[in-house]
């Protein structure tokens, strides 16, 4: 298995698409092992992309799609603009306060991003904001979307680590408005420096605010009523993703009335567009993922990492390193399929709670799209806001110090993550 690995480092540096580079190594270490059957290779490539768990990720990206094209995001925005209105670079705090807010919308802090810079970042450039710093601020909030549900990167550990979604749906609330929290504070620091001014003198009033929260009351009900159907046993997350898609159009149809036909099959069109990717990468995971556990490199891996040290927090500081790199330079969705079950055996041996490893582990490998040298989430915004990828790592430095601590209370703190799954599920035990 180490040389198909190898193979895939070198197919990715020379270039080639991510699902093709897993396909193509994931068969040399079939040619490379005689003794296993050739079917095995067709199944793994079917089942991983039949499990019904996995119908959550369409479902909720056709979902985000949808709510994109009905109005929600734009009453989004708009209270995300009242509410930080008065703070300094209020349009770089309207993104993150935007990214809070469209964690129950979008899933997917990639998307989520991009579609920042497409909707503030004219706005941001209008207003003389460093091209660099818009780019910066759209790219790094984005990462909030990664931990607030429903999370893609959620669905995938917690199907492919047998970790119950709906605790991590729960879980990823705090972090998730930790991070916002030190984003706002790093944005109003590198904002003053740069005398980016306020769009008003004084903080929006109470019946502002409540007016601006009342037009966007159905986007805010929407992950509320998800982990109510999920914990009261109603809905699965699979069947949780049926509804979502049920609830943007009636939103858009019956509610606010701006989804037309039109708007319906672009988004049916981008969609599966997005989908296919996703399957692609799944599928050829699969036969991946069968080599990894068939040459027992979660055991190898484990007893090398146990040598290292026994000191639980030691261990995990060494694995989000690890997981930062591996951000680097692959895709979360592969690095979730790929690493996670090598990594559970690991943490299990040091007593790390899965749910709690979750979190920091998507917000680790989420942190990889936003870092050089090849992260998806900052070529997209830098190339959406016309600006050197240079330019908006320099400008990033204060926005990655906020993830930092956020990574570093989860690990030390684990009871801040943990709190609310065990007050609506109970402890696990």
């Amino acid at each position: 298995m180490n040389y198909a690995i190898l193979l895939f480092l070198v197919l990715l540096f020379f270039g080639m698409p991510v699902a093709f580079s897993i396909g193509l190594s994931g068969l040399f270490f079939f040619m490379l092992t005689p003794d296993l059957p050739w079917t095995i290779l067709v199944q793994k490539a079917f089942s991983t992309t039949q499990s019904f768990t996995m119908l959550a990720i369409p479902l909720f990206i056709f979902a985000g799609n949808l709510m994109n094209n009905t109005g929600i995001t734009s009453r989004l925005v708009k209270l995300s603009n009242v509410l930080t209105g008065h703070m300094h670079g209020s349009i770089g705090q309207v993104s993150v306060v935007l990214s809070t807010l469209m964690g129950g919308v979008s899933g997917s802090a990639v998307a989520d991003a991009a579609m920042q810079s497409r909707i503030l970042g004219p706005e941001m450039i209008k207003r003389g904001y460093n091209r660099g710093w818009g780019a910066a601020v759209n790219s790094l909030s984005g990462l909030i979307v990664a931990t607030i549900p429903p999370s893609m990167g959620l669905i995938l550990y917690g199907t492919v680590g047998e970790v119950s979604i709906g605790r991590l749906f729960v879980a990823g609330f705090v972090p998730g408005i930790l991070m916002a929290i030190f984003m706002m504070i790093a944005v109003t620091w590198s904002a003053r420096h740069f005398g980016y001014k306020p769009d008003h003198d004084k903080p929006a009033t109470i019946k502002e605010m409540g007016k601006a929260a009342m037009e966007s009351i159905w986007a805010l009900l929407f992950p509320i009523i998800l982990i109510v159907l999920i914990r009261g046993g109603l809905m699965t997350p699979s069947e949780s993703g049926a509804f979502a898609v049920f609830y943007a159009l009636f939103v858009g149809t019956i509610i606010y009335k701006e989804l037309t036909w039109k708007k319906f099959l672009d988004t049916l069109i981008s969609s599966v567009k997005d989908l296919s990717v996703i399957t692609m990468i799944l599928g050829f995971s699969g036969i991946f993922s069968y080599g990894v556990v068939y040459d027992q490199l979660p055991r190898t891996l484990a007893t090398s990492l146990l040598a290292l040290s026994s000191n639980p927090y030691i261990m995990m500081l060494i694995i989000i390193l690890m997981l930062m790199v591996f951000g680097m330079f692959m895709e979360t969705t592969v690095i979730t399929l790929i690493v996670t079950p090598i990594l559970m055996p690991i943490i299990q041996k040091f007593g790390i709670d899965p749910v709690q490893f979750g979190i920091i582990m998507m917000t680790t490998v989420t942190f990889g799209t936003s870092s050089p040298p090849v992260g998806v989430s900052l070529y997209t915004c830098s190339s959406i806001m016309g600006c050197s990828v240079g330019e908006t790592v320099r400008q990033s430095w204060p926005l990655y110090l906020a993830v930092i601590s956020t990574l570093m209370i989860c690990i030390f703190f684990p009871k801040i993550i943990l709190f609310l799954p065990n007050l609506v599920y109970g402890v696990a035990m």
